[in-house]
């Protein structure tokens, strides 16, 4: 088995945001390390700052306070080019209008390699090539991106991720608007994708239980506290018990799932 190696580490961060020169603190005393080969899902309730941690740990966003390392640097020394070749981001928002084939989508995820006119050399070929195989889609090619079903699309933007070829790629809500199919179907690809690749993967879910299932380490955030452990663990410490501030949902530590009481 390979060594697993630290992508990225964060140390007594403080993410939120300021408006008005007043700071606003949505969670503190965040510690977490992401390794090589891992995937790892953030679960917390509605407004708890999924997309804002998710947003600090990109670089979109600036911490209120610690730092951010990836490979031991810190996210804000990184150049937008060099940030684009350590990490990819999938988010949930609609793709603008175009008329790009999917293969030409898979493609944009060679931007930061490739030349200002944007032409493909053959190494951006056979990435573009292998990240399609991986995910399954290469019947899609020369199909419009609007021709096909969201299930698709998602799996066309995680191989859009793949061939930017980071060493760590992060998705927001990866599974949102997919039936129970297609949601198992995606989570079974993202942790093949880590076996496979040996990258890191960080996604934010509402599929506790399904996470659960398939993560290999899960950073749960309530309003009290934030901790990142596998599934078993988190299941022994009683972690999943404080996700959820209502008395009719419980997590049955014997089933490993919530139940509605």
């Amino acid at each position: 088995m390979e060594k697993q190696q630290n992508i990225l580490v964060t140390q007594d961060l403080t993410i939120g945001y300021t408006s008005k020169n007043e700071v606003t603190t949505i969670a503190k005393n965040i510690n977490i390390t992401l390794q090589s080969g891992m995937l790892v899902a953030l679960v917390g309730g509605n407004g708890i700052g999924k997309s804002t941690l998710l947003r600090t740990l990109t670089g979109i966003q600036k911490p209120v306070s610690g730092s951010v390392l990836l490979n031991q640097k810190s996210i804000s020394h990184f150049k937008r080019n060099e940030l684009s070749q350590q990490l990819s981001v999938v988010l949930t928002e609609k793709l603008p209008p175009s008329n790009l084939s999917v293969f030409e989508l898979v493609a944009l995820g060679r931007q930061p390699y490739t030349n200002w006119i944007g032409s493909l050399s053959n190494e951006d070929s056979e990435k573009i090539k292998q990240a399609m195989l991986l995910t399954q889609i290469e019947h899609l090619a020369e199909k419009k991106h609007y021709e096909i079903s969201d299930g698709q699309l998602q799996k066309v933007l995680i191989a859009r991720a793949l061939a930017q070829d980071t060493p760590l790629i992060i998705l927001d809500e990866p599974t949102t608007h997919l039936d129970l199919q297609h949601k198992v179907s995606l989570f079974k690809l993202l942790k093949k994708l880590t076996v496979e690749t040996q990258k890191c993967i960080l996604f934010s879910t509402h599929d506790v239980d399904l996470a659960i299932q398939l993560s290999d380490e899960m950073i749960l955030m309530t309003p009290e506290f934030l901790a990142q452990e596998t599934p078993c663990n988190h299941i022994e410490k009683g972690n999943f018990s404080r996700l959820f501030e209502d008395d009719s949902i419980v997590f049955d530590p014997e089933k490993g799932k919530f139940i509605v009481t």
